[in-house]
C-alpha cells in the first residue's frame, strides 16, 4: 500500500513536545525486533523516524487506504488485541493505531501477522504528532481504551482528556463521528465527562446501562481483565462529535 502525501500543512506544527510515559520496556526478543524491522515501515501511515523527526507532512488517506474508506483511530492500543479484533471484524474500514510504547507496537505487529489483516496502519509515536498531519474531519470513529490514568492530582494535566489532546482530536473527526472511552478509574470518568463535551462532543448515555455495559462489538483487553481481577469496575463512555 502506498504512503501518499499532499503538499502543504494547514495546522500549526511543533518541532518538539513534552512526552510523559514510557517508550521502551523490557529488551525486545529477537523475534520482536525482526517483526519491527520487517513490518513497521510498511504499515506506517507516513515515514518512520519517530525518535528524531515525527510525522510532519499531511497524510493523503485516500492514497494510503483507497477512496471512500472509513478511517478509524485507536489511541494507545496497548498490546493490540482490540485493534486486531476490530480490523478483522471490519475489513471495509481502515484503522490507524497510535502507540508510543515500542514493546506494545511489537506485540501488535505479531498479532497482525497471526490474524492476517491488512487494513491497518501503525503510528509508533505521540498521538498529537498524528493529529498534526491528519486531514480535518477525516475520522469516523476513535477509541481511547484504558488510557494511562495518571492518578496523582498534580499529573491530571497529563491525561489524554485535556484540551491539548481533545481539541486536535475534535478537529480531525467528522460531525457525528463516534468517540469511545473505556476506563476503570472513576476520576478519569469524571474528567472525561467534564472535558470531552467542552471539546465539541455529546455524551450519548440515556441510562446507567449505557456506561455499565460494554459495546456490542467489544473484546475485553488485558488491561480490562487486570482491572476486573483487582476489583475495579469498567466504565464505557460513548460520545458523538457535535
Amino acid at each position: 500500500m502506498a504512503r501518499g502525501m499532499i503538499d502543504s500543512p494547514t495546522p500549526p506544527y511543533r518541532a518538539w513536545r513534552n512526552f510523559y510515559g514510557r517508550r521502551h520496556g523490557k529488551t525486545l526478543r529477537d523475534g520482536q525486533k525482526s517483526v519491527l524491522d520487517q513490518d513497521l515501515a510498511r504499515l506506517s501511515p507516513g515515514p518512520v523516524d519517530w525518535d528524531e523527526n515525527p510525522l510532519r507532512e499531511p497524510l493523503d488517506l485516500a492514497a494510503r487506504f483507497g477512496e471512500g474508506r472509513e478511517i478509524w483511530l485507536e489511541i494507545g492500543f496497548g498490546g493490540g488485541e482490540h485493534m486486531v479484533h476490530q480490523a478483522a471484524a471490519n475489513p471495509e474500514v481502515a484503522i490507524i493505531g497510535c502507540e508510543p510504547f515500542i514493546n506494545g507496537v511489537a506485540m501488535l505487529l505479531g498479532k497482525l501477522r497471526a490474524a492476517g489483516v491488512n487494513n491497518v496502519a501503525v503510528h509508533p509515536g505521540d498521538a498529537r504528532d498524528l493529529f498534526d498531519v491528519l486531514p480535518e474531519a477525516s475520522l469516523s470513529r476513535a477509541f481511547l481504551l484504558y488510557p494511562d490514568p495518571w492518578p496523582k492530582k498534580k499529573h491530571h494535566r497529563r491525561r489524554f482528556v485535556t484540551p491539548e489532546h481533545l481539541a486536535p482530536l475534535a478537529r480531525v473527526m467528522k460531525p457525528g463521528a463516534s468517540l469511545r472511552i473505556a476506563t476503570d478509574i472513576p476520576d478519569y470518568v469524571r474528567q472525561s465527562l467534564l472535558e470531552v463535551p467542552r471539546a465539541g462532543f455529546d455524551w450519548l448515555a440515556e441510562g446507567p446501562a449505557d456506561w455499565r455495559n460494554p459495546w456490542d462489538d467489544w473484546i475485553s483487553t488485558r488491561y480490562e481483565k487486570k482491572a476486573l481481577r483487582e476489583g475495579r469496575t469498567p466504565h464505557y463512555l460513548s460520545f458523538s462529535r457535535r
